[in-house]
């Protein structure tokens, strides 16, 4: 009885085993032994860390990612609170519009900015009509970071909105009638209830902008974000090592935000991934 519990669980993991290693163990055991085969050998990592352009795109990306999170999670925050607590003609469908990024990929994002604030985009047309100049943002930090935003607000705001429906409305009665003010009843009550939301979607959010590719591609903002140096290493420079190495600090980054956000969340970002 017990061989055969045994080989029943052998083979119920056995898939498991196969794609784990297929899809990432091999891969990225791949990708650091190609970091290591330049002509300096692993000391890439350290000629990354004392090469100002790549330092400077870490610190661009991470920076970017950062602010990206913020202001998605206060965006989120604001309008989450409001779809959840009111009901009024067109809420569903401002919900499908706020969710609509989920169908798009970075290109399209990307392209919905130069629409909107590109050479020939709504902005710079208007802004033509009225005051006859061309007003445009797109293909500068702003607009990269416009698109950054745009994409990222759905991931946020359904996660929002789930734990805000879980929210005890008496709580905040409570701390009204004690002589709360609006602002203290959202400091001391709604966003500490809202913490494990917050810092889980806040994970997903920073790790999904630290390796955001396709807005930047489309943009081409002149912003040396970490997956743009990336590429540019390994397409136009064939540094393949150098490119390696790249790819694994920015995982490596990744990681330890999620794996923070997860020991203080638990399970959360492992289920919102």
């Amino acid at each position: 009885m017990q061989s055969r519990d045994k080989r029943r669980l052998v083979l119920l993991t056995l898939p498991v085993a196969i794609v784990f290693c297929a899809f990432w163990l091999i891969p990225i055991a791949h990708l650091i032994l190609l970091s290591g085969q330049g002509p300096v050998g692993f000391g890439s990592y350290v000629q990354i860390l004392q090469t100002p352009r790549y330092l400077t795109g870490i610190l661009v990306t991470v920076a970017l990612s950062a602010g990206v999170t913020l202001v998605t999670l206060a965006v989120s925050v604001i309008s989450g609170l409001f779809l959840v607590r009111n009901r009024f003609p067109g809420r569903d469908l401002l919900i499908a519009v706020l969710t609509l990024p989920l169908a798009f990929s970075g290109v399209v994002v990307g392209f919905m900015v130069i629409m909107l604030a590109g050479r020939q985009g709504l902005l710079a047309t208007a802004s033509l009509a009225l005051f006859g100049e061309r007003w445009m943002f797109a293909y500068s930090f702003a607009g990269l970071f416009m698109g950054y935003v745009y994409f990222s607000i759905p991931r946020v705001i359904l996660t929002i909105m789930a734990s805000a429906e879980k929210l005890d409305g008496l709580v905040e009665e409570a701390a009204r009638s004690l002589g709360a003010s609006g602002a203290e009843v959202m400091r001391d009550v709604i966003l500490p209830a809202l913490a494990p939301a917050l810092i889980s979607s806040g994970a997903i959010c920073f790790a999904t902008s630290m390796g955001a590719f396709g807005t930047a591609f489309t943009l081409n903002a002149g912003v040396d974000v970490l997956p743009m140096v990336i590429y540019n290493e390994f397409t136009l420079n064939a540094n393949i090592a150098v490119a390696s190495a790249l790819s694994v600090i920015l995982g490596l980054l990744t990681w330890l935000v999620l794996a923070a956000a997860r020991s203080i969340t638990g399970a959360g970002v492992a289920a919102a991934a």
